[in-house]
């Protein structure tokens, strides 16, 4: 299926289902905002990344407007759709400040993998523990995908937008794996390096076995 959609390009990856919250105060995204709510019609969010705007992005919904300032700016609460590919961007559309896209979408199996997906969360959960962090996934493990953990897998903005292009569900969880498999080692020698730091001029509580 191909359409046109406005988009809002940024530099952040949007997963199918995820909720996003956003300030909007540039007049072009006011005015889409305020168009795409009033007829409760859906618009695209690529990815900006270094090389520049990406081809793939998700189409996002207009969940509700929290709040609308005196100046005209906007909090908006949207929550991902679909992925999208970009065919072809349309720069200037006729008495409208924002800019749009023609698309087509693509088709996502997300079946559920059940031990795959046990086991990805005990690594994610592993590598927050030694960052001493404390993440709520807020769904039960067993309703979980991969998109519901992708930003808590320490991925980069280019490694998250990969892991958007991928479209089967067991492929996603496969990057996460390799992608926590390789930093996690790394992460325990930065914290074993810390601890280190941290005992360096401190009195050492020590014993020795050695016999002279």
């Amino acid at each position: 299926m191909t359409n046109f959609i406005p988009i809002f390009p940024l530099g952040i990856v949007v997963f199918p289902g995820e909720d996003l919250n956003l300030h909007i105060f540039e007049p072009r995204y006011k005015q889409l905002v305020t168009e795409c709510y009033a007829e409760k019609k859906p618009f695209g969010i690529p990815t900006v990344l270094k090389s520049g705007l990406a081809e793939i992005g998700t189409l996002v919904e207009i969940t509700e407007i929290a709040e609308v300032y005196e100046d005209g700016k906007l909090d908006i609460k949207t929550r991902g759709l679909k992925v999208f590919r970009i065919l072809e961007v349309v720069k200037s559309i006729p008495d409208k400040l924002y800019s749009g896209a023609i698309v087509n979408y693509l088709d996502n199996d997300d079946k559920r993998h059940v031990i795959k997906m046990r086991n990805l969360v005990k690594s994610i959960r592993e590598l927050h523990a030694t960052l001493k962090l404390d993440k709520d996934f807020k769904k039960p493990d067993d309703q979980l995908l991969s998109y519901d953990l992708a930003h808590h897998a320490a991925l980069s903005l280019e490694e998250e937008h990969e892991l958007l292009g991928l479209m089967r569900e067991d492929q996603r969880l496969e990057y996460l794996k390799r992608h926590i498999k390789k930093i996690l080692p790394l992460v325990n020698e930065m914290e074993q390096l810390k601890e280190r730091i941290k005992l360096n001029g401190h009195f050492k509580d020590l014993s020795s076995n050695f016999n002279l």
